[in-house]
C-alpha cells in the first residue's frame, strides 16, 4: 500500500474518484442517516480500491446497474484514521454503498429541541474539517481527493436544509429513490417528509462537505449573500447588521486575489455548541453565533471565512502537513481584506493578537516542538489534538516577511499568479517553494526559506507589528504590572479586539483583588464579546479569583467553540495546587458535554487525560 495522506487510507496507486452521488434520509429519532454513495471513477479500474470510513455500519456495495453485490473487506478500526474499506472491483467504473451512519459519528451533531433557540424542532449540521467526512460518507477523505458531488437529503418537512452545493430544488420523495437505501419506501415517501437537491459542480476536498437541517429562516445582505439562521427574528437582524458589509469584502477580495469562483457566499449562523469561530464550506460558510457581537467586528471571521474562497478552497494543503498553506496564506489575505474595509488600525490590532497568540503556542508546544514547523510530520497524531494557532500565524509572518522583501505591488502580481496557476489543485509545501523561487529569482539568498518552513519557532525576521494603538495599548498594558489601570478617557473609544489585546499582554497571573477592581471598572467578565470575556476569565483562573467561577462555568455551558474550551479547561486543570479548580472543570465537562460537538468534547478530554 502506498499512502498519499498519513491521515488517510487512500492509495496513491488507486484512481481518485471524480463524483460522489448522494442519498441520505435523516432519521431524527435515532440520530442516525441511511445513506448511499454513488462513486464514480475516471476510468474502468480492476482490482482493489481502498475508502476511509469511521462509525459506519456498510450494508452492502453493489453494482449500480446490476444491483449484484461487489466483493469487500472492512478492517479492526483505527483510533485515528478509522476503518479501512477495500472495495474488489472488476472493470467498474462506478459503484453504490449502502450504509448507515452511527450516533457517534465525530462529523454529526444532534440537537434536540431544547439545545435550540426555539426549543421547537430538533437540528443537525456536520463539521467534517479535518478527517471527519468519513463518519457521514465513504469516500477517499484525504484534501489530496478532490470530487464533486451532488445529494439529495430527506428530511422533515418542517424543516428545511442547507449545503456547501448549489441548491437545486425542495420537492416531493420519489418512490424509486428509496431503492438504494436500507430504509423503507414508505418512510422515505412519506407525507410528512420532503426532499432537497444540491449539486457542487467543482471539484472540492471531502472536509469541505457540509449540511444542516434545522428550522431555518434567512435575510438578504447583498447580491450574493444570504445570512441563514435558525428562523428566530432577534438572531436573524443581529446576523444581517453584523454582516451587511459582506459584498464589500467580497469585493475587495476580487480585486486582491482575482474572480470569486464559487457564485454565491451564503452564511449559516449555527447554534452556540459549533465548535469553531467559521468554517468556509463553499458557498456557505458555516459561523459560531459568538460572532455576532453587535459592531461588525465580527465581520472579521467572515473576512477568514471569505480568504478561504481563494486559500483553501481554491486552492487546497494536500495533506494536514501543509496546513498552513491554506491557514498562513487565508490570515494574510484576512488582514489585507480588513485593512482595506476597515482600515489599518484595525488589521495592526488583528495582527498584534496574533502575534501574542503566536508566542503562547510556542509555551504549550515546547515538548512537542515539531508542531511549531510549518511543514509538520503527522503520522500517527490526531489533527484535532495539534490544532493551534502555529498554522495560522507563523504562516502569516513567512508571507509577510516575503512581502516586505519584494514589496507590496510584486507580492499582490504574485499572489494573483499564484492561485491563478494552483486552482481546483491540492498541492505541498515544496511545489509552494519551487513557485516561490521561480517567479521571484534570488529569494532564497534574501530569506532562509528551509528555516521559515521546516525549522522549529519563531525566526529571527518574524515582526511584530508597530502601530500608534497598538503600542499604546501594550503600554497600558505594562502599566497595570506597575498597579495602574487604565483611566475611562484612556479606553473609552475601545472596542472588543483593543481589550482583547491589552488582556492578552497583562501577566497571566496577578493579584486576586487586581482581577477584581479592573472588573468592577470595566464589567469585563459580562462582555458580550467572548475574546474578551475569555480573556479575562483566563486571567481570572490563573489568579485563583474564585469569586468569577461562576462566570466561568456558565461560560463553559453556554458556548462550545474549541477556542475558549481550550484555555478555559486547561487554565483550570494544569499545574499544582489546583483541586477545587480540577474538581470544578471535572463537574462542569460532565454536566456540559452533551451540548458540545463530537470534535469539541475529544479535545476537552484529551487535556484531562494529560493534566488529571
Amino acid at each position: 500500500m502506498a499512502p498519499i495522506d498519513p491521515h488517510s487510507f487512500t492509495d496513491s496507486t488507486h484512481p481518485l474518484a471524480t463524483h460522489v452521488s448522494l442519498t441520505l434520509y435523516v432519521d431524527f429519532s435515532t440520530s442516525t442517516i441511511h445513506g448511499s454513495a454513488l462513486i464514480s471513477l475516471p476510468n474502468p479500474h480492476s482490482g482493489a480500491l481502498s475508502l476511509d470510513t469511521r462509525s459506519l455500519t456498510i450494508h452492502s456495495i453493489r453494482d449500480p446497474i446490476s444491483l449484484s453485490s461487489i466483493p469487500y473487506s472492512i478492517s479492526p478500526p483505527d483510533p485515528i484514521k478509522g476503518c479501512h474499506v477495500t472495495v474488489s472491483l472488476s472493470n467498474h467504473t462506478s459503484f453504490l454503498v449502502l450504509y448507515s451512519t452511527s450516533p457517534s459519528s465525530s462529523a454529526l451533531q444532534w440537537l434536540l429541541p431544547w439545545q435550540t433557540f426555539n426549543k421547537k424542532y430538533p437540528f443537525v449540521y456536520t463539521q467534517c474539517q479535518a478527517i471527519h467526512a468519513r463518519s457521514v460518507f465513504p469516500c477517499q477523505d484525504t484534501p489530496a481527493a478532490r470530487v464533486r458531488y451532488s445529494c439529495r437529503i430527506n428530511i422533515p418537512r418542517q424543516l428545511s436544509a442547507v449545503m456547501s452545493a448549489r441548491h437545486v430544488e425542495r420537492r416531493a420523495p420519489l418512490s424509486q429513490e428509496a431503492a438504494a437505501l436500507v430504509c423503507d419506501s414508505s418512510l422515505w415517501c412519506s407525507e410528512e417528509r420532503v426532499v432537497e437537491e444540491f449539486e457542487m459542480e467543482q471539484p472540492v476536498p471531502p472536509y469541505l462537505f457540509a449540511f444542516a437541517v434545522g428550522e431555518l429562516g434567512f435575510r438578504e445582505v447583498g447580491p450574493r449573500t444570504r445570512v441563514y439562521a435558525e428562523a428566530v427574528p432577534g438572531l436573524l437582524d443581529d446576523a444581517a447588521r453584523e454582516f451587511a458589509g459582506t459584498e464589500d469584502m467580497i469585493r475587495q477580495g476580487e480585486q486582491l486575489f482575482g474572480p470569486y469562483e464559487w457564485e454565491r457566499f451564503d452564511l449559516l449562523v449555527l447554534p452556540p455548541s459549533f465548535p469553531y469561530g467559521g468554517m468556509e464550506n463553499p458557498r456557505m460558510v458555516f459561523l459560531t453565533p459568538t460572532v455576532i457581537k453587535g459592531d461588525a467586528s465580527g465581520a472579521q471571521v467572515v473576512a477568514h471565512e471569505l480568504a478561504h474562497s481563494w486559500t483553501g478552497n481554491l486552492i487546497t494543503n494536500k495533506t494536514n502537513d501543509h496546513f498552513w498553506l491554506n491557514e498562513g496564506f487565508t490570515t494574510y489575505a484576512e488582514r489585507r481584506i480588513v485593512e482595506a474595509v476597515q482600515g489599518e488600525d484595525r488589521a495592526t490590532l488583528n495582527i498584534g493578537i496574533g502575534w501574542k497568540g503566536l508566542n503562547e503556542e510556542m509555551e504549550r508546544f515546547q515538548d512537542k516542538m515539531e508542531f511549531t514547523k510549518l511543514k509538520t510530520n503527522q503520522e500517527g497524531v490526531d489533527p484535532d489534538d495539534v490544532y493551534s494557532q502555529v498554522p495560522y500565524e507563523k504562516g502569516f509572518q513567512f508571507l509577510w516577511r516575503i512581502e516586505r522583501q519584494i514589496g507590496r505591488p510584486a507580492f499582490d502580481e504574485f499572489l494573483k499568479k499564484y492561485i491563478a496557476t494552483f486552482k481546483f489543485q491540492s498541492i505541498d509545501t515544496q511545489t509552494f517553494l519551487d513557485f516561490l523561487k521561480a517567479n521571484i529569482p534570488g529569494i532564497e539568498k534574501d530569506i532562509d526559506l528551509e528555516l521559515w518552513t521546516e525549522g522549529t519557532g519563531i525566526p529571527p525576521d518574524a515582526y511584530e507589528p508597530v502601530s500608534n494603538i497598538y503600542t499604546n495599548i501594550v503600554s497600558l498594558a505594562n502599566e497595570f504590572k506597575l498597579g495602574r489601570m487604565p483611566r475611562e478617557d484612556e479606553v473609552a473609544d475601545w472596542q472588543g479586539q483593543e481589550w482583547e489585546l491589552y488582556l492578552e499582554n497583562l501577566p497571566k497571573s496577578v493579584e486576586t483583588s487586581q482581577v477584581l477592581a479592573l472588573d468592577e471598572r470595566y464589567r469585563l467578565s459580562e462582555s458580550k464579546d467572548y475574546e474578551v470575556k475569555v480573556a479575562f476569565l483566563q486571567m481570572a483562573i490563573s489568579s485563583k479569583c474564585r469569586d468569577k467561577y461562576g462566570e466561568v462555568e456558565k461560560t463553559l455551558k453556554e458556548v462550545g467553540r474549541m477556542k475558549y474550551l481550550r484555555p478555559l479547561y486547561t487554565a483550570l486543570v494544569q499545574g499544582t495546587g489546583k483541586e477545587e479548580e480540577k474538581i470544578l472543570a471535572e463537574r462542569v465537562f460532565a454536566e456540559a458535554c452533551d451540548f458540545y460537538h463530537p470534535i469539541a468534547k475529544g479535545v476537552v478530554a484529551s487535556i484531562f487525560a494529560k493534566h488529571l
